[in-house]
């Protein structure tokens, strides 16, 4: 019988989901001094890593070819609670749903979900930034139901959908608990929303330690570190992984244009978020 074991770190891209990690890295190995922003990956794993799916395969495989990968997921997902940990942290950008027929978050393999979610209005200038582009055509892909993140050699496609129904996807009628943080509070208030965090992974908050785990992932921190060695995350086509860290810059850099037309096809769900008065 399956072990439910994951916990989904979920997110659309560009949410603070690395964030959540960096932060989650620090309080669980109670760090006296700063983790390493490339050694993160020490606390949990993504569910998109190529080398994962061609272990799973016992060879090489065509990690950009959605149907090789997918045929695979489930295969990558037991060998992941198959270490018979009570708790396995799995980073995630999929939506909580079907494609291709496969189901991408199985709640047989599930405990609970943590879901990061940010403003659409700053996230598509982090996502550009990330991915290339222009703004124009990041509020246009995150708009569409079939918004995708191809695969490569190190990342098999990764299947988002559209902002609004991502954010549904994690947060509506799930078979497992979801906790929801949203950006701009981890920001605004990090010792209330981090102690969320850590109460829903089961654990009693030590505020020493969480204040210290704070501090340690804080944006001048990671900003600090990347500065002197090149996060393993960032994107191949930006010049640095974290480059603003803060909320609200939308209304600085967001043509108005974009700004009606993120609101036209994602309020119900910004309104629902606190993202619209």
């Amino acid at each position: 019988m399956s072990r439910k074991s994951i916990v989904w770190l979920a997110s659309y891209p560009k949410s603070g989901n690395t964030w959540t990690r960096i932060f989650l890295a620090n309080y669980l190995l109670n760090r006296r001094t700063p983790m390493p922003i490339n050694e993160v990956h020490r606390i949990g794993m993504g569910d998109a890593i190529a080398r994962t799916y061609r272990m799973a395969a016992g060879g090489q495989i065509d990690t950009t070819d959605p149907v090789a990968t997918l045929a695979l997921r489930g295969r990558v997902l037991q060998a992941i609670v198959g270490n018979g940990a009570d708790v396995n942290l799995v980073k995630t950008h999929n939506m909580r749903d079907l494609a291709m027929g496969t189901e991408l978050v199985p709640p047989t393999l599930t405990r609970s979900a943590v879901y990061i979610i940010r403003n659409p209005l700053d996230l598509v200038l982090s996502y550009t930034r990330h991915y290339g582009g222009t703004v124009a055509d990041t509020v246009e892909r995150i708009s569409r139901a079939d918004n995708a993140v191809a695969g490569d050699a190190n990342s098999v496609p990764q299947f988002l959908g559209s902002w609004s129904g991502h954010v549904r996807s994690w947060t509506k009628g799930a078979r497992f608990p979801v906790l929801v943080l949203r950006y701009e509070d981890l920001h605004d208030k990090p010792e209330e929303s981090f102690s969320r965090l850590v109460e829903h992974l089961g654990m009693t908050v030590d505020p020493e330690r969480l204040a210290r785990a704070i501090g340690f992932s804080s944006f001048d921190e990671v900003s600090r570190q990347e500065s002197t060695a090149s996060f393993v995350e960032k994107s191949p086509i930006s010049e640095r992984f974290f480059s603003v860290g803060r909320a609200g810059q939308w209304q600085d850099a967001l043509p108005s244009d974009l700004v009606e037309r993120i609101r036209r096809d994602h309020g119900a769900v910004m309104k629902q978020y606190g993202y619209l008065g």
